[in-house]
């Protein structure tokens, strides 16, 4: 049983809880379960989709610094790559995947958001990456993911000063999707996520795979990337479904079976 982070499952919805009061501060342990958790979503066939929530107060203020502080290059050394994998967990996921933004998303925080498919937050978020302030950079993807949503520009001026920004200027730079009121941030996170769950899944997985796939590679690469995704999608229960009914009764009307 996880301690601080689990998967709790309601009408094809998985909603991975943050929950490790009283700022969801990511220790080893919980980045562990938080990984267990993606991996979880991922296995299990009743998730078609998925939201990270944090609570009604705080989505996560990053990593445990209480944790890291003792710690040598040559502690951190062997286990850097395994926090960039368990705080990046939530990409690897071949779903889709919102945030539920509540308080503060800082440093690991921040870098959960970052690789979910989609950001909700609240009026009353502060999001940023603040480890320039502690004397290091981002460690679980944050440089990497912030440049591919925001651009270098806009990501260089957040990590550089450490500053956080609020809802609306997230909003604008392109940091968040959609802002609400706080009270309402998790119930719109998953009203965007029960849009996929009597969704084609294996084209929902392809369509993901072939965007973040492409953007690590050059456009022919990319292209060439799509195209087998979208052949191999008509071996599928649903291509044969969507087509079928697209022919026979218009658009929007079909009814998939996942397979």
């Amino acid at each position: 049983m996880s301690e601080f982070v689990r998967l709790e499952v309601d009408g094809g919805v998985g909603t991975i809880r943050l929950d490790r009061p009283p700022m969801n501060a990511f220790s080893r342990q919980a980045q562990e379960e938080l990984k267990a958790s993606a991996e979880e979503a991922t296995r299990r066939a009743d998730v078609r989709a998925v939201v990270v929530y944090g609570g009604e107060k705080v989505f996560a203020a990053g990593a445990d610094v209480k944790e890291m502080a003792g710690m040598s290059m040559a502690d951190m050394a062997p286990v850097a790559r395994r926090l960039s994998a368990c705080l990046g967990a939530l990409s690897e996921i071949p779903k889709p995947t919102v945030a539920a933004i509540t308080g503060y998303a800082l440093g690991g925080g921040m870098e959960v958001a970052l690789g979910c498919d989609r950001r909700v937050c609240g009026d009353n978020a502060k999001l940023g990456q603040p480890e320039i302030l502690l004397g290091v950079i981002p460690g679980g993807g944050g440089t990497q993911r912030m440049a591919r949503l925001i651009g270098p520009s806009r990501t260089k001026d957040l990590i550089f000063t450490g500053r956080m920004v609020d809802a609306q200027e997230a909003l604008a730079i392109g940091l968040v999707d959609q802002v609400v009121p706080a009270d309402e941030v998790y119930s719109a996170a998953r009203s965007w996520a029960e849009q996929f769950v009597d969704g084609p899944a294996m084209a929902l997985a392809a369509a993901k795979k072939a965007i973040d796939g492409g953007l690590d590679v050059d456009l022919r690469t990319g292209l060439d990337l799509e195209a087998e995704f979208f052949a191999a999608l008509f071996a599928t229960e649903d291509r044969q479904t969507g087509m079928t009914s697209f022919v026979e009764n218009g658009p929007g009307k079909a009814k998939f079976s996942g397979r």
